[in-house]
């Protein structure tokens, strides 16, 4: 609810208002950056204590990671659920609604109960001045609980050491990898990122770690024996032996599993089958009733049954028009090799991204045959289309500025023919764009 000029009546908000409430009046990361970022976890012990702690009413599965935690996630929810538990999934961020973060098997939380959650927790919260991500991982948390979830698959929003998600005790913790992003909370080097997101290995708790380098992995090593978890490291158990991609989706042979087929497009998903096939292994022998059939369900209709978008996403045929998140240098190293294992006469990528990432790294990599067009996503934190043109100009990259997402996408059609393709990233937040853009379309 909104407060009117009389302090003591309140106006019942929609859903659209509630939302617009919750983005300006808590500090949002996508928007705003390092200002909507709280060290410590004082005020989520705090809201824990006020709704009675209702993530020690369910299990759950933690996952932190640099690249790699919006795909595995989803996909172990979706293997869950296909083997008969209710599960909860809380990923961030969203891209067209809110409620993409906090879903029930797949099915986003109801408009009324985001509407009803701030209207009777108002007087509580808004003392505090939580986060954004505070507020919604409490109300995640909450709904996990009222809905009786038997898991959920919680996802890490930044770090994890001082991740607010990082008050409950999981059966499992997984972390998919590390690369160089958030450098200004995490750290400047690729063990003090990993010492970050390995903050999330809990006494006793099995980890799987899905990727390391020489770098990171004395850090996993070291805290895991520290807190007496078991260590799995997926790269060395190797799972998946081969890949065979065809028409949009992966083929994977593996060592559990002969022709297995993955939903999820892209080189970058080699890497996160491994890993969730290696949690898989774990999981079965703490008493999950997980059964092969079950495995092959999530894998192949992982985004019906979770809602999952923007991950290697086609969108289009002639031209092919392809979308995906990856907005790092790890993120974006995939792509790049994604990119050169297509056929196309002409190349055309619409590019924008936000102001704290590693901009001209990840710049320095994309393709200078193809043609750009430069532009910016809807949120405070996107970089100016012009300054992006600017560093990409020095990177050797050629193309048009465009003020909005919509129109570089619309002009990048127009220019395609039908054996072009056409690439549609560089932050989450351009393929959020691009998707409300393309559901007002229709």
């Amino acid at each position: 609810m909104r407060q009117n000029t009389h302090p003591l009546i309140f106006i019942i908000m929609t859903y659209s208002e509630t939302i617009d409430y919750l983005f300006n009046s808590t500090p949002l990361f996508q928007n705003v950056g390092k200002d909507a970022y709280k060290e410590g976890l004082d005020n989520t012990h705090l809201l824990d204590e006020h709704f009675g702690h209702p993530h020690r009413l369910f299990k759950t599965i933690h996952v932190a990671g640099t690249n790699g935690k919006g795909s595995c996630s989803h996909t172990l929810a979706a293997i869950l659920q296909s083997a008969g538990y209710k599960v909860g999934l809380y990923t961030s961020p969203h891209l067209v609604d809110f409620r993409e973060r906090i879903r029930v098997n797949g099915i986003p939380v109801n408009e009324q109960y985001v509407i009803d959650f701030v209207e009777q927790h108002q007087g509580f919260f808004e003392p505090l001045h939580p986060s954004f991500f505070e507020l919604t991982t409490a109300m995640a948390f909450n709904y996990f609980a009222e809905q009786q979830v038997d898991v959920a698959i919680i996802e890490v929003g930044l770090g994890g050491r001082l991740d607010c998600t990082n008050i409950i005790r999981p059966d499992l913790c997984l972390i998919t990898n590390i690369s160089f992003d958030h450098v200004q909370f995490l750290g400047d080097t690729l063990a003090k990122i990993a010492s970050e997101k390995a903050g999330i290995i809990k006494p006793g708790i099995p980890v799987v770690i899905g990727e390391t380098t020489p770098e990171t992995k004395p850090v996993f090593t070291q805290k895991a024996l520290q807190e007496g978890a078991p260590i799995h490291f997926a790269e060395e158990e190797q799972v998946v032996i081969s890949l065979l991609p065809r028409d949009g989706k992966n083929y994977y042979w593996t060592k559990d599993y002969p022709h297995l087929e993955g939903e999820l497009g892209g080189l970058c998903q080699i890497k996160n089958t491994n890993t969730i096939l290696c949690a898989i292994r774990i999981l079965q022998r703490i008493g999950y009733k997980i059964k092969e059939s079950h495995v092959r369900e999530g894998f192949a209709h992982v985004c019906p049954m979770t809602g999952l978008m923007g991950r290697w996403q086609r969108l289009q045929e002639k031209p092919t028009m392809v979308c995906d998140t990856g907005h790092n240098k790890g993120g974006i190293q995939y792509i790049v090799e994604q990119l050169a294992a297509q056929k196309y006469r002409r190349l055309h990528i619409v590019m924008g991204m936000v102001n704290d990432k590693d901009i001209s790294g990840v710049l320095a990599m994309l393709p200078k045959e193809a043609t750009y067009y430069f532009t910016k996503a809807s949120v405070n934190r996107a970089l100016s289309e012009t300054e992006v043109q600017r560093l990409a100009g020095e990177a050797g990259l050629k193309g048009n500025t465009y003020s909005n997402v919509a129109d570089a996408v619309q002009a990048a059609k127009e220019a395609a023919d039908a054996e072009d393709f056409i690439f549609v990233g560089g932050s989450t937040f351009i393929v959020a764009d691009l998707l409300k853009f393309l559901s007002d379309s229709f």
